[in-house]
């Protein structure tokens, strides 16, 4: 089931760098998580994204989303906001639904290279399928641009979710470094 799964995954991601020019590819990885995402924009101000994790830190989970975001990229900030389909697969429960959210980064004036924001996503119950009753998704990240088209990257993540017949679970959470290229 799981393979099915990052296959289904794989082949969304797969649409989303053929319907977008690839803008940026993501990974990031902890001791106990791996995430790789793409995003594109498919026209000036929209942005299609997708990814993949899989993590071991509170049981097996794997996940996979897809968003459309509206941004605005100054020299100064980076914003961003839309709808976000995700897919849980986990010892919690199975499930998904589409939540709201976004992403917010402003530079350091003092060192240029340097921004730091976080990001958002919350998938309320009326939205949901299958076991997932009701979710969330935060992080913060400091940015350091070490070349021209990649950012290195500190961070943390907190993946919480309400399954039928469970309890609210955090199924991801912790600190994790990264690397984003941008294209």
């Amino acid at each position: 089931m799981k393979a099915v799964f990052l296959l289904a995954g794989v082949a969304s991601l797969t649409l989303t760098a053929s319907l977008a020019q690839a803008s940026g590819l993501d990974v990031n990885i902890n001791n106990e998580a791996a995430r790789f995402a793409a995003s594109g924009e498919l026209k000036p101000g929209i942005e299609l994204g997708g990814s993949l994790l899989s993590s071991d830190d509170n049981g097996d989970l794997t996940a996979a989303s897809v968003q459309v975001l509206g941004t605005e990229t100054a020299r100064t900030y980076e914003v961003g906001a839309g709808p976000r389909w995700s897919h849980y697969d986990s010892d919690h429960g199975k499930g998904g639904g589409l939540g709201l959210g976004g992403y917010g980064y402003v530079s350091l004036p003092a060192v240029p290279k340097l921004s730091v924001g976080g990001y958002g996503f919350y998938t309320p119950g009326a939205l949901t399928y299958q076991d997932f009753d009701h979710g969330s998704e935060i992080g913060v990240r400091a940015r350091y641009r070490v070349a021209q088209n990649a950012q290195a990257y500190i961070g943390y993540r907190r993946i919480g979710a309400e399954f039928d017949n469970s309890d609210s679970e955090t199924l991801d959470s912790g600190p994790l470094v990264g690397v984003n290229l941008l294209f």
